[in-house]
């Protein structure tokens, strides 16, 4: 008779024994065997073994026993009543004394290799048919921490044994198929690692909303992760881009989100642990430095590339060593499974008014129904199919009324919290941290929750209609002419990334600087000329910055870098601030900075704005912030774009500002290209282009003074007309006398979508590019094909012209 393991250290473990240990232990076996060459580290332990949990079983018919609840529970039996049988009767029977020993002798030996007895480990459950790529028990079973003494962590592993039979477990492999009986416990022991003295968390080898592949995601708290997992705590957020990871002079980190971080887990003076406030400070202070969120991603990458898929792991660092550590590994079950060549699309199709509660969004759509608001998940008969569940947090004991919800809001978590994971592998949309939801949403009450708004999810009052749309972006036709996408909201830039566009024609950068910096970048500089409520308010935006002007670099910079990452390594052509004086004036602190003008959207805007004294700091911010995305962070496929450029003269004093701001065009790659807005852009065309390196059309603008219409006057609305003879007259010059010193020329703008046959002519013109809306690219695409049938023939067979060189090819290329 073969001998019985019933205990594995991790040294001797790798992914073919997921049926010995489960999915949890055996990856944890597989890195600490094969990624330690890649410099990951993973605190030492062992596991019990799928036979070691069989003896268990096979003592006094208990086997036969869980069966019997089993079948209550089929036959109609509540599922409480049956997951409480259960587990008392798992719970009833001793540990096998071979067990015991074994597990007692294994946490000793450790203590050993710590150089100290009775060490503090995490006691963690694996189930044999977890962390599958098709499936994720994650959360499904128990976890203990800081579990000290070999008393201790015996109960702790046969707690974990009856964790098999938590109603949520029942439930789920209900859900998914699985056999009861068929699937197996083992219990992974792992040293500590003292993160409650400094912070843990999780993070994913992709976006976990859009799917998006080329970042990886780290969410950080204080304290212990399960603050994280719980959703008890709104994290920080690390984007990590991956390609820039691969050059150690760049700084990959494209963006930091601090959050609010208000409760941590820690150890506690009696028991295991203790959840608790944390300081202001605390609060205010981020968790990770950039080098440190570089190397959590560099690991994640390795264990990535070692399993062949995506990844969803946690982390830990430990206060008293400083070191971080990878304590847990698992395929990302979600956004890997979902076609990459279908664009699923929901829209609003009203007018929402107000939202009631607005929180972090997760997954890309749409759910309505009357709210019905829960404290504990134990209502399941109070909670009706199709309603919205409104909680403070949810953790594994939801997921049955998880799936029987329209939609999920929550008080607290954030984007990897337990209510986000549940709710993308569900298919739900879900609105999680709002901090007031519970307050805010009244039972009963019809809402509709929007998570297709960007990073930001709201609830609206009332059962609000919208469309839903699918496309297969494979049966989209190529197109010689470039069709390229407008962007303008860094947040929600990643959603877009399947789209088979051609770069970004037009990144604005005045999305930015009004809804997530908010504040004048001369008030920044000049705060002396602020009144006191405007002063106050400043300090307030920027606290924890000692040079407030950092503030506005670091969120413009990792607004731009989003942006560009989304499509790296294709063209992404970031324009300048092209605020009118009006709307400048309406940022934080703006007024004493602005000038009062008659027709602001012919005056002080564009390249004006950029050498004159009132405005050359406000643009070298700007200017801090482009360098530091294409030099610091890699991200090269960055073109510079200057608005409303009037004359030559003017042209030559921008670029000298650029220069002498560290933006010279041609180096490092750098293009610089020009709006086509005014005639004069037109009539000179040839001199422009000796200055840049491009033209995007701006037909509003343009339109708008050679018909000499205000584009914003109701009264003028029927003559305003970009396919005004007048019109289509200059962009019939412009292309030809561009192309002909080898200048591209792109249009962007909303025509093009609404009307075939404006594209059609654009292409007849022989465009380089139209940039639209990414809800109009579809649409578009197919316009610009039915145009270039019509000018080339069906074969489309006229010689495309040479497209932009991407940013990953040539000799000024980083990466």
């Amino acid at each position: 008779m073969a001998h019985t393991r019933r205990v594995i250290p991790f040294t001797q473990l790798g992914r073919g024994d997921l049926g010995r240990v489960g999915g949890k232990n055996a990856s944890l076996g597989e890195l600490t065997v094969q990624l330690a060459s890649a410099g990951v580290i993973v605190p030492p332990g062992f596991a019990t073994t799928a036979d070691a949990y069989g003896e268990l079983l096979d003592r006094h018919g208990l086997r036969t026993r869980i069966e019997e609840q089993l079948d209550r529970f089929r036959d109609g039996a509540p599922l409480e009543d049956v997951g409480a049988g259960i587990r008392s009767l798992i719970m009833d029977e001793p540990l096998p004394e071979e067990l015991v020993y074994e597990v007692t002798a294994a946490y000793e030996s450790l203590g050993r290799e710590l150089g100290r007895p009775g060490p503090e480990v995490a006691v963690r459950s694996s189930a044999t048919a977890e962390d599958l790529p098709e499936a994720s028990f994650a959360g499904q079973q128990e976890t203990y921490l800081n579990v000290r003494g070999a008393e201790r962590l015996l109960e702790a592993v046969h707690r974990c044994f009856g964790s098999l039979y938590t109603d949520r477990a029942i439930d789920y492999r209900e859900r998914m198929g699985f056999d009861h009986m068929g699937v197996a416990l083992s219990v992974g022991v792992q040293a500590m690692v003292r993160s409650d003295l400094a912070g843990a968390g999780v993070m994913f080898t992709l976006d976990p909303d859009s799917g998006f592949p080329e970042v990886v995601v780290i969410s950080a708290a204080w304290g212990l992760g399960e603050t994280v997992v719980s959703g008890q705590t709104d994290p920080d957020e690390y984007t990590v881009f991956k390609p820039s990871l691969k050059d150690p002079a760049l700084n990959p980190v494209i963006g930091i989100r601090v959050g609010a971080k208000r409760r941590k887990a820690v150890y506690a003076q009696s028991g295991l642990t203790d959840t608790v406030d944390t300081t202001a400070e605390e609060r205010g202070r981020r968790v990770l430095t950039d080098a440190e969120a570089r190397q959590l991603a560099a690991w994640a990458v390795a264990v990535e590339e070692h399993y062949g898929c995506p990844m969803d792991l946690e982390w830990a660092k430990d206060g008293v060593t400083g070191e971080l550590a990878i304590v847990q590994a698992r395929p990302e079950t979600v956004q890997s499974r979902r076609r990459s060549t279908t664009l699923r699309r929901c829209r609003l199709t009203g007018m929402p008014g107000e939202p009631l509660t607005e929180g972090i969004a997760v997954g890309e759509a749409i759910g309505a129904g009357p709210v019905c608001r829960l404290d504990t998940p134990v209502d399941l008969d109070r909670f009706p199919t199709g309603a919205v569940l409104v909680t403070s947090i949810t953790d594994p004991d939801w997921e049955p009324i998880m799936k029987r919800a329209a939609a999920i809001v929550t008080d607290h978590g954030g984007r990897t919290s337990h209510a986000a994971i549940v709710s993308r592998e569900l298919g739900v949309p879900a609105v999680v941290g709002t901090g007031n939801a519970t307050e805010m949403l009244r039972d009963g009450r019809p809402v509709t929750v929007s998570c297709t708004e960007g990073s930001r999810g709201r609830v609206y009052a009332g059962l609000l209609p919208y469309t839903e749309t699918e496309t297969d972006l494979a049966e989209l036709p190529a197109t010689r002419t470039r069709v390229m996408l407008n962007l303008a909201d860094p947040s929600a830039a990643f959603r877009w990334w399947r789209l088979p566009a051609d770069g970004v024609g037009l990144a604005r950068l005045e999305f930015i600087v009004a809804h997530q910096i908010r504040v004048h970048p001369m008030a920044l500089l000049h705060p002396d000329r602020l009144d006191a409520a405007d002063r106050c308010a400043v300090d307030q935006l920027t606290e924890g910055y000692l040079d407030r002007t950092g503030y506005f670099t670091d969120r413009l910079a990792y607004g731009i870098a989003r942006i560009a990452a989304s499509r790296w390594p294709d063209p992404v052509i970031v324009r300048t601030s092209d605020f009118k004086t009006n709307e400048y004036a309406k940022l934080l602190g703006g007024r004493p900075f602005e000038p009062v003008e008659a027709n602001p959207m012919i005056g002080w805007r564009g390249a004006s704005r950029y050498y004159s004294d009132g405005y050359r700091e406000g643009f070298a911010l700007e200017c801090r912030a482009l360098r530091r995305v294409r030099d610091e962070m890699g991200l090269t496929n960055v073109i510079v774009m200057i608005p409303f450029c009037r004359t030559l003269h003017e042209a030559d004093k921008v670029l000298n500002v650029m220069a002498d701001e560290g933006l010279r065009r041609g180096e490092n790659g750098l293009k610089v290209y020009v709006m086509a807005e005014i005639p004069a852009n037109v009539l000179l065309a040839q001199d422009f282009a000796e200055r840049f390196d491009g033209f995007s059309i701006g037909s509003n603008d343009l339109t708008q003074l050679t018909l000499g219409v205000d584009r914003d006057s109701e009264a003028l609305a029927d003559v305003f007309d970009e396919n005004d003879p007048a019109v289509t007259a200059l962009i019939r010059i412009l292309v030809p006398r561009a192309q002909a010193v080898g200048r591209p020329v792109g249009l962007c703008g909303q025509r093009p979508s609404d009307d075939p046959a404006f594209a059609a002519f654009l292409v007849g013109v022989g465009i380089d590019s139209v940039s639209v809306a990414p809800d109009s690219f579809p649409a578009v695409k197919q316009h610009v094909c039915a145009g270039e049938e019509r000018r080339y023939g069906e074969g489309r067979s006229a010689p495309a012209r040479p497209r932009p060189a991407r940013a990953d090819e040539g000799p000024s290329a980083r990466q």
